[in-house]
């Protein structure tokens, strides 16, 4: 019967999925199967070939098989390995080619001999690459082929750098990458002008022939081009769909990228639910947005046509769920983000009490306020709270080097004027030049440019704080260690960056908070910020009171915008508070009308927000709710 159960359950899904509570638990199970694998052909004194995965995916896997080999002898000698893909052209000494990367993950600290590795050539000349990629396919048939194929999977779809078009039968070649895949790339090589247009790639054919296919995929931002690789119809758009015509694949996903799959996201499409009211509440939403209709027009055949009869009979009539829905989508809705005094506050978002909150808005970024809750920020700042604004990163590394230029010409000119000593300032100005010149792409700038880079954002955030009402003590500048390396690539968080969070903590002692929750941020900087936030809350939450009544409020903004059924705070702009939340946003001018690190969201930031805050009125109103010109949508996290 559970058999049965689980077939219905993954009846849309067109080849085996399994998935795993985070990236760590799937990482290991995967490298533990690689493991036995290599054990098992040491046994019988064969070799075992692996094709491997670069980029973000296999990391943890990498990290495990050379904690393996470290801790539990796990010995390499047998193995034969031969990498997916390298960019074209590509030194292999360089800092983004996956020659570097495969030896700083796993080749340099394992004992495999340096022959048995094999990686496609990116210092080719063009008219080597043919007779170079009929030799990788022979060298792989040579060795038995491959044991198992790792694999992870791009927003595009592709699988190594078959991009969407490839055939599936298609051989080891020379490819040209899909301009998403170049954007994806683009803060590894310091802008997407330096990322390569082309690839050697194993083809989807080589890859078939693997006795074994393990593709792996995490986060939220995997989640949509998962489901069309497992439950689309097969197609040269999407190359990974090709993986369905095997019988020896499976996909390893974390939960976030399963997300999107119809038993997570609408299961009472597949199976009967436990009715709880977080899934009532976004299966009638998702009802309503698929009819089309208002909640309260919603009909008992509109559920029993849609997998919601189950729902209609226990919990029905669905006119009463209909209201309940409603009610409480309305309850969400408040123009008092910090609580309104006086009031019932038993449905509303906050509580009504202190009336005057002590709060703290961390800005990973520094404009992630403004851009993400400019409306909210002002808001609060407007009802008298006691507001604070910490940025926790001076954001360097996403100023355009001739604004720097500009700035220090401008001290310069400045230093005239005054009369006063600008020797030493044209000295640094000329050294800043030189290098700027001769500057590679992704080269870590000098600790003068740096600086510069980050009193440019300072400027900003303190320009747009001020316009946001609040006063220069009440500014806060982080600078957190984790980020201040001068390069795309940080250092992991220390016991310092989370101290100096709890050290402003504990001055302000915040009745509320509010911190990113933006997690699809590219450059992977909020995910980071609001794990040292937690961990500080979770540390001052077992010794002061104080901590303990202190709520949490996620916002996003710039990324991506909550799901409706996921808005716990939905704070309505009128179209003069929405243009003066542009006005603030304006401030940041180094990130206005082209960012260093856009995205693959081509709008400029109060462009992305300007419509998010419109969208998420919109849905509102297609609901049935008030019509309002714009809102900003938040979520309580839950200690």
């Amino acid at each position: 019967m559970a058999r049965l159960n689980l077939l219905e359950e993954t009846r849309f899904e067109k080849l085996p999925v399994s998935v795993f509570d985070n990236p760590k638990t799937a990482s290991l199970n995967v490298a533990q199967r690689i493991a036995n694998l290599i054990r098992e052909k040491q046994e019988k004194k064969q070799k075992a070939v692996l094709g491997l995965a670069t980029g973000a995916t296999p990391i943890a896997v990498y990290a495990e098989l050379v904690r393996l080999h470290k801790e539990e002898n796990l010995s390499f000698n047998n193995v034969i390995t031969f990498n997916l893909d390298e960019y074209y052209p590509m030194q292999p000494d360089a800092a983004q080619s996956y020659v570097t990367f495969m030896k700083e993950h796993l080749f340099d600290h394992i004992d495999i001999p340096k022959e048995n590795i094999n990686i496609p050539d990116g210092t080719l000349s063009l008219e080597a690459i043919p007779a170079f990629c009929l030799d990788y396919e022979r060298k792989i048939g040579e060795h038995g082929g491959l044991d198992i194929q790792i694999l992870g999977i791009g927003r595009t779809g592709h699988i190594g750098f078959n991009e969407p078009g490839s055939a599936p039968n298609s051989g080891t070649r020379l490819v040209t990458l899909d301009d998403l895949t170049r954007r994806d790339a683009a803060r590894d090589f310091g802008g997407k002008s330096f990322v390569p247009a082309k690839a050697i790639t194993m083809g989807i054919g080589t890859i078939f022939k693997a006795r074994e296919i393990i593709l792996m995929a995490w986060n939220q931002k995997k989640a949509s081009i998962i489901k069309k690789a497992v439950e689309g119809e097969i197609s040269s758009e999407v190359p990974a769909t090709y993986l369905q015509l095997s019988d020896h694949v499976e996909f390893i996903l974390d939960k976030d990228a399963a997300s999107l799959l119809t038993r997570f996201d609408t299961p009472w499409l597949v199976k009967d639910c436990v009715w709880e009211d977080k899934l009532i509440r976004k299966a009638v939403i998702w009802l309503a947005n698929t009819l089309k209709k208002p909640i309260l027009k919603l009909t008992e055949d509109d559920y029993n046509n849609h997998g919601m009869a189950q729902l209609a009979i226990e919990r029905g009539p669905v006119y009463n769920i209909n209201i309940h829905i409603f009610n409480k989508l309305q309850h969400t809705i408040t123009g008092w983000p910090g609580g309104k005094p006086n009031a019932d506050d038993s449905q509303r978002p906050e509580r009504a009490e202190p009336a005057k909150k002590r709060v703290v808005i961390f800005s990973p970024h520094p404009d992630d306020d403004v851009i993400s809750m400019g409306g909210t920020f002002i808001r609060l700042v407007d009802q008298e709270h006691d507001v604070h604004v910490a940025y926790q990163t001076s954001g360097n590394t996403a100023v355009w080097d001739d604004d720097a230029l500009r700035f220090v010409e401008f001290s310069i000119d400045f230093a005239e004027k005054m009369g006063l000593d600008q020797k030493e300032l044209e000295n640094i100005y000329q050294n800043m030049r030189s290098f700027i010149a001769k500057k590679l792409p992704n080269q870590v700038d000098t600790p003068e440019i740096q600086s510069v880079k980050g009193l440019i954002r300072k400027g900003e955030a303190i320009a747009g704080a001020r316009y946001c009402g609040l006063e220069d003590d009440h500014i806060h500048f982080m600078a957190l260690p984790f980020y201040e390396t001068g390069k795309n690539k940080k250092n992991p968080v220390t016991d310092l960056d989370i101290e100096l969070t709890i050290e402003l903590l504990q001055k302000v002692k915040p009745e509320q908070i509010f911190a990113a929750g933006d997690f699809e941020d590219p450059h992977g900087t909020h995910i980071v910020c609001f794990h040292i936030i937690l961990e500080a809350m979770n540390r001052l939450r077992k010794t002061e009171e104080w901590a303990k009544d202190c709520w949490l409020w996620l916002y996003r903004g710039a990324w991506q915008e909550f799901d409706t059924h996921e808005i716990e705070m939905a704070v309505p702009l009128s179209p003069q508070e929405l243009l003066k939340k542009k006005y603030a946003i304006f401030k940041h001018q180094s990130q206005k009308d082209r960012a260093v690190f856009p995205g693959d969201d081509s709008r400029e930031f109060w462009e992305r927000a300007e419509d998010r805050n419109r969208e998420t009125a919109k849905a509102y109103d297609d609901l049935g709710l008030a019509e309002y010109e714009a809102m900003e949508a938040f979520v309580r996290w839950k200690f």
